[in-house]
């Protein structure tokens, strides 16, 4: 059962959002609603990480799936948005389920190494099928095809309104699997997982349900990218986008249903701020990781939830 004030307090960030899209200016609302999308890709990598104990270093495989599942219908053959939404959605659920079944043999580092080689031949595929894919210069969806049943995604407020109703959606489904029983059994798993198989559970299948959810998320994520920024590209699929989420969630806090927005949040704004001043941005995100890691390993969340509030989900 979700406590009321946990429940409030994500309704009132909902609504919060919802506001700022009537004061936000142009630059800020387009920005907020870039990252209310890449929120929900945190959000999956928090479930396998933050909740489960994955150190997954493969999640660009999952949001690329999603991103490239959506774009090549759309573009190759004419689909609509919502069918290459839903398409976006299973491939990275599709793709995340594939991969667990060999990851999954292995744990720790070796399970790291293992999803980080899958991401890098997912990226390599994406750049040998360049006829189709368009490789790294990628694929310019055309705002005719941007649309999401009667919702141009091109406009600006039908964009973000659309991202803030899959954020609040991802969001509350978030929070209700965490506190369901499923979710409680993912946090035994990662405390100790051999207590979880003594009680009767069966760790390869939980891990790998996990997993297969934190895909799912990831392909929504990536096909709502593509059709609301109208671009796929093989960037898009790189290693450093398996490493931001990883940066998301340490910063917010990992295990924590608002730390993948938090850390999306803060992130995206240094790193914004980084690239005006500086094309080393990329040394602030490294610089960032390093600091999170050996200074503020529970991220802003956490430490909050930690010092003054226990009730936090």
């Amino acid at each position: 059962m979700i406590p009321a004030r946990a429940l409030v307090l994500h309704l009132g960030v909902i609504a919060l959002l919802f506001a700022l899209h009537f004061v936000a200016p142009a630059y800020h609302h387009t920005n907020l609603a870039r990252i209310m999308v890449l929120a929900i890709y945190a959000m999956g990598y928090n479930i396998a990480f933050g909740y489960t104990g994955l150190l997954s270093l493969g999640h660009a495989l999952f949001f690329g799936a999603g991103l490239y599942g959506a774009g090549l219908l759309v573009y190759h053959a004419d689909a609509g948005g919502p069918l290459a939404l839903v398409a976006g959605i299973a491939a990275g659920g599709a793709v995340a389920a594939a991969v667990g079944l060999l990851a999954l043999r292995t744990s720790g580092v070796a399970f790291m190494i293992v999803t980080l080689m899958f991401a890098q031949a997912g990226y390599l595929t994406i750049l040998y099928f360049g006829a189709w894919t368009r490789g790294d210069e990628g694929i310019v969806i055309p705002r005719s095809a941007r649309m999401l049943g009667p919702l141009d995604l091109s406009d600006d407020t039908t964009r973000y309104l659309v991202a803030l109703a899959l954020f609040a959606a991802a969001l509350l489904a978030n929070l209700a699997l965490v506190r369901a029983r499923f979710g409680r059994v993912l946090v035994a798993m990662r405390e100790n997982t051999e207590r979880s198989r003594m009680l009767g559970y069966n760790p390869f299948a939980v891990t790998l349900g996990a997993l297969t959810i934190s895909g799912i998320y990831a392909g929504l994520s990536g096909a709502a990218y593509g059709l609301m920024f109208g671009y796929v590209g093989a960037s898009l699929a790189s290693v450093q986008y398996s490493i931001l989420p990883l940066l998301y969630v340490l910063l917010g806090g990992a295990g924590t249903v608002l730390g993948p927005f938090l850390g999306a949040l803060v992130m995206f704004y240094l790193i914004d701020y980084a690239s005006s001043v500086t094309d080393a941005h990329q040394f602030v995100t490294g610089a960032a990781l390093i600091l999170l890691v050996l200074f503020a390993p529970k991220g802003i969340l956490g430490t909050l939830r930690q010092k003054a509030l226990p009730w936090l989900p």
